[in-house]
């Protein structure tokens, strides 16, 4: 909502050192979020004056048309010389009063103006168009065309209010009492403590039998509509200058006096009107729902087929207008300009239903000025002031004759009424306001307040989202000023810490981010052409979906069953914005669908549910384990003067399912594994041991090269997830402190060779145990093949066995037992032999 502060000044009494930055901090404090204070005419140098134009002589030869101008501009110019302009527009004529720009002046943006020559002749100046003086949209696109009557040689700063300052307020959807000059000026009163002369305060008479006939058929949809008839318009009345200026700070276009009447009186007290012509209305205006599949033609020019749930204005042929949203074309006001004119005119001042009119606004993609201030609340009892506010200004501005007939059709309501106790805002706030300060701040935006202790609050017609206590204390806190709220740290009770779930959560994510992953949350929501590009097999379990009813994204109507979808995606955008060495991981939920699906019973509100209740609901919830996942592309170390750096590889990914699992206090088992997006010769599956049976948690690797493909992703990303909860369920993450002995390490190191497709995992595990208690750490350091030395299908897998003794020093004779002893047991088990 955009209010220039002289418009603002005429309600509110404002001191006149003031400027826009003052109130905009005032109404800041109150709660509103003023975004910016435009300054109009800034930088804007006279003189700037009224002229009128003397001659025009075409200038030929040149690819445009050019005109040469003489323009009386008075005694501005100091010799009282018509003056010499060359000028390319052709919205003027001979006879016109124009805006004129004299040498020495400097327009918005810091543009000079000097005599120039110019197509063969010298320019004294310009004559000017709104884009050059920053006025916004005239509907024009052209040269300013002034009234017959503007007097030659005065001020066009002043005459076009020029200089000015708009407030530009972001105004949330429960205030749209604040969508008008009236709201805003209630706020900025309450806030100076000065008094409101507010513009609705008008005598308005009563209904009678005597206006245009209306007949309401929903009175769900519309409970008022007030229609007032103004008859003998001048079809050649003009929208005056201040009219127009005000349109255009407020951000909309002139059109013509009765459209430009009716959006003034919007934007003044926030009540959208529309009018018709009365000539094309036939018979009885009415208002109901439509009929499935009729049609009409908005002002815009658009056909609309329209839904059985849309609010219709209708007359004997059938729609004339959406609710609430936009009139229809075959009752549009006509422009003299475009025939004889419009001379009788029926004004609608309605309120509708803010849910039907938002409902229909997003169905037919039609947003307008009327409908966002209906959706979000507008003050029904405005309307008939409103109506009397249009029909005076087309009285006074286009010579027309009041009807004596009023039409207003009323639906029976009451005002809303909250009982509150007193000292409620204070409980809200922490802060002790007393009862005389939240009787005062109630007051202040237009409620009736009674009682002592219990107080009985009639919240005022303006005001729809003043529904309950708390709203109520919202008003009192948010005008005393939420930046006099005391800032207290919360106190938690002694015992209550975080869950061991979600330390291991944090532990993970600090692991991983020290080991220069960064966290890139995800929107949990998948389309399931997804699995096709991550190759998952037709019945894997994770193609199985939990759809949501109302997806935010047609496209992705699923919860998502794993994270890699959302972190692939992460990864290519990066990727695609020039940062190649990436690293991101994320911990969240996947969905898992129950193998018998139930329908979750809607919980009471008016009590707390039961257990049962509470247990029912959660068994018709999907299960939803904690997961984390990491991916990786480009280099891992980067390149420098210490060395070549190396790209990531699958290592990486197996290396960060480790970090993982060492937080979870869990012994993870590598093994070579195959599961849908990973490479088949790079996937390590993730296995760890619960309950003495095996258990895959998860897998690491290189991804296949047709999911890198598919998803857009660098060459060789690499790619693991771990089921969380499932580490957290075998794992024991009690602090160990470590073993420090007293007695030397034996070292004894063994290359063992085996066949290519034997697994590292096995070789190791069968040393583990071949070596007995004595072993104390076993790590591979050498893989090597070699035809020639190893022969076909052969590799060979080098090892260093740690030994050590908790109550002795080892002999060389021990240690070697040990050795050869693991060594024997990985020969049996998996055919290995000592190289050499």
């Amino acid at each position: 909502m955009r209010v220039p502060l002289s418009w603002l000044r005429e309600y509110v009494d404002l001191p006149a050192t003031q400027t826009g930055r003052d109130v905009q901090a005032k109404l800041i404090s109150a709660g509103l979020e003023v975004e910016t204070v435009e300054q109009l005419g800034d930088g804007l140098k006279g003189p700037l004056v009224v002229g009128q134009v003397l001659t025009i002589e075409e200038l030929e030869g040149f690819k445009k048309p050019i005109r040469f101008c003489t323009v009386d501009v008075g005694t501005a110019n100091g010799t009282g010389e018509p003056q010499e302009i060359v000028c390319g527009a052709r919205n003027f004529a001979v006879g016109d009063k124009v805006v004129v720009v004299l040498p020495g002046a400097e327009l918005p943006g810091g543009f000079a103006i000097a005599a120039r020559k110019t197509y063969g002749k010298t320019s004294h100046g310009m004559i000017c168009s709104s884009d050059e003086l920053g006025m916004g949209d005239d509907g024009t696109k052209g040269i300013i065309v002034l009234p017959p009557e503007t007097e030659v040689g005065k001020d066009a700063i002043e005459l076009l209010e020029l200089v000015d300052e708009v407030l530009d307020i972001a105004v949330t959807a429960n205030r749209g009492d604040c969508l008008s000059l009236r709201g805003v000026a209630r706020e900025t009163a309450i806030a100076y403590g000065l008094p409101l002369r507010d513009p609705a305060l008008l005598d308005v008479p009563g209904p009678n039998a005597y206006g245009y006939p209306v007949q309401v058929s929903e009175p769900l949809g519309c409970d008022r509509f007030t229609a007032r008839t103004v008859s003998g318009l001048s079809p050649e009345a003009r929208s005056p200058i201040w009219l127009k200026r005000r349109l255009q700070k407020v951000g909309m276009r002139p059109i013509s006096l009765a459209v430009d009447i009716t959006n003034y009186v919007m934007m003044e007290l926030g009540q959208p009107l529309h009018a018709y012509d009365r000539t094309l209305v036939q018979g009885t205006i009415g208002v109901r729902r439509a009929a499935e599949g009729e049609e009409i033609v908005t002002l815009d020019g658009a056909k609309r087929k329209l839904h059985a749930e849309d609010l219709v204005i209708t007359d004997d042929r059938g729609p004339i207008g959406l609710a609430g949203v936009m009139g229809g074309a075959n009752t549009e006001i006509a422009d003299h300009e475009e025939g004889e004119g419009t001379t009788d005119v029926v004004i609608e001042a309605a309120h509708f239903d803010a849910v039907s009119i938002a409902r229909t606004a997003r169905r037919h993609k039609l947003s307008s000025e009327a409908s966002r201030r209906f959706e979000r609340g507008v003050d029904p009892a405005a309307a008939a002031a409103a109506a009397q506010r249009t029909v005076d200004l087309l009285v006074l501005l286009a010579g027309g004759t009041a009807d004596a007939g009023v039409t207003e059709v009323a639906a029976p309501s009451a005002p809303h009424t909250i009982a509150v106790p007193a000292d409620h805002p204070d409980k809200v706030a922490g802060v002790e306001y007393g009862r005389e300060t939240v009787v005062r701040r109630l007051q202040q935006v237009g409620c009736d307040v009674y009682g002592q202790d219990e107080l009985i609050v009639t919240v005022p017609s303006w005001r729809p989202d003043l529904t309950e206590v708390n709203d109520l204390a919202e008003e009192v806190i948010r005008l005393e000023g939420y930046e006099n709220l005391p800032s207290t740290l919360p106190k938690p009770p002694s015992g209550r810490g975080l869950t061991h779930r979600q330390r291991l959560h944090r532990r993970v994510g600090r692991a991983l981010a020290g080991a220069g992953y960064v966290e890139a949350p995800n929107y949990p929501f998948i389309g399931e052409q997804v699995f096709d590009q991550l190759l998952l097999e037709a019945a894997d379990p994770a193609r199985r979906v939990v759809k949501l009813t109302n997806p935010l994204n047609d496209e992705e109507p699923a919860l998502r069953t794993s994270l890699l979808p959302g972190l692939l995606g992460a990864l290519r955008r990066n990727d695609g914005r020039g940062s190649h060495d990436l690293a991101l991981f994320e911990t969240g939920l996947v969905f898992l669908p129950r193998a018998e699906q139930k329908a979750a019973a809607a919980l009471p509100v008016d009590r707390r549910p039961t257990d049962e209740e509470i247990e029912d609901l959660n068994a018709a919830l999907p299960e939803q384990p904690r997961h984390v996942a990491a991916v990786l592309a480009g280099a891992r170390e980067q390149a420098g003067w210490w060395g070549k750096g190396r790209p990531v590889d699958w290592a990486d990914a197996i290396e960060a399912a480790r970090a993982v699992a060492r937080e979870a206090g869990v012994e993870l088992l590598v093994r070579g594994g195959q599961y849908g997006p990973w490479h088949p010769g790079r996937c390590a599956e993730l296995v760890v041991v619960a309950e003495g049976a095996e258990k895959v948690v998860g897998h690491a690797g290189e991804l296949h090269p047709r999911v890198v493909k598919a998803f857009g992703l660098p060459a060789r990303t690499s790619a693991m997830e771990l089921d969380l909860d499932a580490l957290e369920a075998v794992g024991d993450d009690t602090p160990q402190a470590p073993s420090i002995s007293t007695f030397p390490v034996a070292t004894q190191d063994v290359a063992l060779v085996v066949d290519k497709f034997v697994p590292h995992a096995d070789v190791e595990a069968a040393l583990r145990d071949g070596a007995g208690s004595l072993l104390e750490a076993i790590r591979l350091f050498d893989v090597y093949e070699n035809a020639e030395q190893l022969g076909d299908g052969k590799k060979s897998l080098a090892y260093a066995l740690r030994f050590r003794a908790g109550d002795r020093t080892l002999t060389v004779d021990e240690a070697s037992a040990a050795r050869d002893a693991a060594v024997a047991l990985a020969g049996e088990r998996t055919g290995a032999v000592l190289r050499g």
